[in-house]
């Protein structure tokens, strides 16, 4: 199951920096995983300093 990004992310960019296949990008409210790409390796959730990154 891919991960998501809740509304507690501030837009930091940090996830999008760390994911490995460029799988997240910034959104309208905030940064959005293409669950498509996404390997579920985790890299995003570990890299969030607001916890903002769960599985979905």
């Amino acid at each position: 199951m891919a991960y998501k990004i809740t509304d507690d992310c501030v837009s930091c960019g940090s996830c999008a920096e760390a994911c490995p296949v460029s799988a997240i990008s910034e959104g309208a409210e905030h940064y959005e995983i293409d669950a498509d790409t996404c390997l579920e390796c985790g890299s995003c959730q570990a890299t969030c300093p607001n916890g903002a990154i769960v599985e979905g």
